[in-house]
């Protein structure tokens, strides 16, 4: 007779055991999917891409960009960025890298930001007979007025140096837009 309650209750066991591995296993699926639903949705993409052509000028650049929204605050990502210059019988240039960005939205409508670009940079100059290969570093820190997915404002290379730098001047104006 007690073989006969064990068995039962060994049953019985073994089902409540399977029952709550299973519930188990279903709600860290379920909290699993809900991370990578909430991971996406906090995941915003943008960048820039500009194009310049004149007499005998190319002016080619791209540079597409993701962050993470950390909250209504805070968001960090990364950039890709790519230029491609052409000055007939001056200048050809690539420049090929990423980035590192930072933005802060301390109110809505302001926003500041921090960005360490690193480029590779290939110049044939024409004009003097010169090629030239070299990485540029550098470090802006910026300020924006913000209307919910576009910002615009000015950023300054702290890292500038007139002679070695592929920018004309520390101080950029930028256009920002995620979606």
């Amino acid at each position: 007779m007690l073989d006969k309650y064990n068995t039962k209750l060994t049953a019985l066991l073994r089902i409540s055991l399977f029952l709550t591995l299973s519930f188990q296993i279903y709600a860290q699926d379920s909290i699993q999917n809900s991370q990578k639903n909430n991971f996406w949705n906090n995941v915003n993409f943008g960048g820039n891409f500009g194009l310049g052509v004149g007499n005998n000028l190319t002016n080619i650049l791209v540079g597409p960009s993701a962050v993470y929204n950390f909250n209504e605050y805070f968001a960090a990502g990364v950039g890709l960025h790519y230029a491609y210059l052409n000055q007939k019988n001056v200048v050809k240039s690539n420049m090929y890298g990423g980035s590192l960005l930072v933005l802060a939205n301390p109110v809505s409508f302001i926003q500041l930001s921090a960005e360490l670009e690193q480029l590779r940079v290939n110049q044939d100059w024409v004009v003097y007979n010169e090629k030239r290969d070299f990485w540029n570093t550098a470090l802006f820190l910026g300020a924006g007025y913000r209307q919910q997915n576009v910002t615009f404002g000015v950023r300054y290379n702290v890292l500038f140096n007139k002679k070695e730098n592929v920018y004309n001047e520390a101080f950029m104006p930028f256009l920002r837009v995620y979606f």
